[in-house]
């Protein structure tokens, strides 16, 4: 990689002269002496004092002090006085990336500009240092954080460590300190999509120190003493071991040809026209640099990254991500509202698991590994249960197949989780949760049946997801113990867990409830009593408008491409065929019951795709090849279509985008009027996280806000302006 003349430090003065308020993340320096008798080597430590709550973050003060003390180090190893430098984070964070909120305060966009190319500068001091660099990858490395471990010579990583990415165009910005550059020429321009784009587009999904190191982001992986390995790495760099030298080189061996970039960057343009939101600023941007690392010098990248930056950081997509992201997921999510607090909570020693079927089993798996407690499933006949176990075991497998787990931990956690057809087995049970059939009798019978089964103070939950909690509360003798615990499928991967208080539900019954969803990683939201709660309620009044449009006599393209716009996951019909025809209808039917079949119809096409045995509306998404008749893509099967009627009033994309807004605004409205959650700002986090709510929308009550039918509707907005 070539390297050129680092910009003076002295020039970004004024910049740092703008955050007085940055927590200074610092970097100590300690010498160590390598092994043989190679010399010394000079160890920066970066720590921002305030522990792994709160990650280092890299501010313009923090870049400052950071490029002095690497010009301060170069000036030792010129002098002969260090033969080696490395640099590692500490307590599980090796650096979380530049300070968001820093960027977002920015009034002058050029600003974001100048921070850029002040990375760059200290980012340069690294790699054209004038002795060998080593990054001890020691933790959580996003953003601009790996891009600095990139910036070394070499990268070793712990075993252990997790969390490496590049999430900024899930952001609205993109990886401003040579990530887009750095990545593909030094693990391959495939590879690379995976990292810059894919990822972040997954969820922001992260890499574990394992993957890492296999794509080549890192050098060497670890199980023992980190420091010790980067003394051993550093010593044979300095003395020019031959073999250390030739094992790095095959492990760096990656397809950088002209062949491989012609792949990368078609493979780019097909993963971004597959995913919605392929003409947002960020997605444009980042496609733009990637194709450009190609040709472009490591410093022509960094002056467009730097232009990048100050083009998004004005955009209306950056603006509401900060809202999404910084206000919602990193600050109301952490401090939930209507949380009692972790100091009320009862410990939870045992789970017991209502149920052996597909959720019952993702939310034993989900107990037992990041509780670690035994966790048991009961259901009505053997077969189902060892159905439910054997389901448990599989995805156990799995993760032990991708490397997630090893096989002791795989064998421990399939350990942890029993099954019986005896409900007694809850007797000492701290924590029982019902995933039976969503029939709110089926459910009052299991509830009424756990109480006269397990100890006074054990907590009774349920996981569904459109009955009155209060209802099943009604049969018991003590509804103080009883709390709504929605999870959303698949379990694993979504964040959302939606806490259902009732009048009677005690303040340590609650406090359990949050604290359980932050040891399961899952984000807990407030919501009281009322039919399908916050995000199925708003999911189905929204897919409910789209089907009603389509029965009314529109096509069915416009119907389900008329919210394009909004780059949802996915649209409304491939939606509810992932949902499952039957329970989004079950929905439907709960939610008219409650609030009228005005505001909910109950589709007669949907019912009659169900009892036609269809599971989906589209060829595309029917997992039988038969059902789909030979159909592919968005087509309806020939035997689909016949069980269909529409009318003859049809509705353009447009009036159908603007009948679905209006109707948001409406329930929502409802929904805050009635109490359902505290503000608007719960609605948005729990559209977010439970239905996959774009964030550069900003949350969607400042979407409806932004498109005006909040005040179409309600006569005013959900946000003052």
């Amino acid at each position: 990689m070539t390297a050129h003349t680092p910009a003076p430090l002295e020039q970004f003065e004024s910049l740092a002269a703008m955050a007085p308020d940055e927590v200074l993340t610092t970097a100590e320096v300690t010498d160590h002496e390598l092994p043989g008798g190679a010399g010394t080597l000079a160890l920066l430590t970066l720590d921002n004092g305030a522990g792994p709550r709160r990650p280092a973050t890299l501010g313009p003060r923090t870049l400052l002090e950071l490029g002095r003390v690497v010009e301060a180090q170069a000036r030792r190893a010129e002098a002969g006085e260090i033969q080696a430098l490395a640099y590692t984070g500490v307590e599980g964070t090796f650096a979380a990336g530049a300070d968001l909120s820093l960027v977002a305060s920015f009034e002058d966009t050029s600003r974001g500009a100048d921070l850029a190319l002040l990375g760059h500068a200290v980012y340069d001091r690294i790699s054209a240092f004038p002795a060998p660099t080593v990054a001890l990858v020691n933790g959580l490395a996003l953003g601009g954080g790996l891009e600095l471990a990139l910036a070394a010579d070499h990268r070793i990583v712990s075993a252990d460590a997790k969390g490496f990415g590049l999430p900024e165009v899930r952001l609205g910005l993109i990886p401003g300190w040579s990530g887009v550059w750095r990545v593909p020429h030094l693990i391959g321009p495939e590879a690379a999509v995976q990292v810059v784009l894919k990822n972040p587009l997954d969820n922001n999904r992260l890499l574990k120190a394992a993957e890492a190191h296999e794509l080549g982001l890192m050098d060497r992986i670890v199980d023992g003493d980190l420091m010790e390995a980067g003394l051993e790495l550093a010593g044979a760099l300095v003395t020019g071991d031959e073999a250390v030298a030739a094992e790095l080189a095959a492990h760096r061996d990656r397809d950088t040809s002209d062949a491989a970039w012609d792949r990368a960057v078609e493979a780019f343009a097909t993963l971004q026209a597959a995913r919605p939101g392929a003409d947002l600023p960020a997605r444009r941007r980042l496609e733009q640099l990637f194709v450009g690392a190609r040709t472009r010098t490591r410093a022509e990248s960094a002056q467009a990254e730097a232009e990048a930056l100050s083009e998004l950081i004005a955009s209306d997509e950056f603006r509401h991500t900060v809202y999404a992201f910084l206000g919602l997921v990193q600050g109301r999510a952490k401090k939930p509202v209507g949380d009692p607090g972790a100091d009320r909570a009862m410990p939870v020693k045992k789970v017991g698991v209502v149920g052996a079927g597909l959720m019952a089993g993702q939310l034993a798996l989900l107990f037992a590994q990041h509780l670690q407690v035994p966790v048991v499933m009961t259901d009505m006949d053997d077969e189902r249960v060892q159905r439910g176990l054997a389901f448990v075991q599989k995805q156990v497998s799995k993760q032990v197949e991708r490397g997630r787990l090893t096989a002791e931990q795989g064998e421990g956690l399939a350990g942890l989780i029993s099954g019986s057809t005896d409900k007694s087995v809850y007797a000492d049970a701290d924590v029982v949760i019902e995933a039976v059939f969503e029939e709110l009798e089926v459910k009052r019978t299991v509830v009424r049946e756990l109480e006269g089964i397990v100890r006074e103070d054990a907590i009774l939950m349920t996981n569904t997801s459109s009955l009155s909690v209060a209802g099943m509360a009604e049969v018991l003798e003590h509804p103080e113990r009883l709390v709504g615990f929605h999870f959303f499928n698949p379990v694993a991967q979504m964040p959302l867990v939606e806490i259902v208080r009732v009048e009677q539900t005690t303040d340590a019954v609650v406090a359990t409830a949050f604290e359980l969803s932050r040891r399961l990683r899952k984000t807990g939201v407030l919501v009281h009593d009322a039919a399908a709660f916050v995000v199925n309620r708003v999911l189905l009044r929204l897919m409910g408008e789209v089907q009603a449009s389509f029965d009314a006599g529109t096509d069915a393209l416009t119907a389900d491409h008329a919210l394009d716009p909004l780059a949802m996951p996915m649209t409304p019909f491939t939606l509810a065929a992932m949902v499952g025809l039957p329970v989004a209808q079950h929905v439907s039917e709960s939610l008219a019951a409650a609030f009228g079949e005005e505001r909910f119809p109950v589709s007669k096409n949907v019912q009659a795709l169900i009892d036609g045995g269809k599971t989906a509306l589209w060829a595309k998404d029917v997992k039988d090849p038969a059902e789909a008749g030979g159909a592919t893509g968005e087509a309806i099967p020939e035997a689909t279509a016949a069980l269909l009627s529409q009318g003859e009033d049809p509705q353009t994309a447009e009036q159908l985008l603007v009948r679905v807004q209006d109707a948001l605004a409406e329930e929502i409205g409802l929904l805050l009027d009635e109490g359902v959650v505290a503000a608007p700002e719960d609605v948005d986090l729990c559209m977010i996280l439970g239905a996959g709510w774009p964030m550069h929308l900003g949350g969607i009550t400042p979407y409806l806000d932004t498109v005006g039918a909040s005040e179409r509707v309600n006569g005013q907005r959900f946000h003052a302006a």
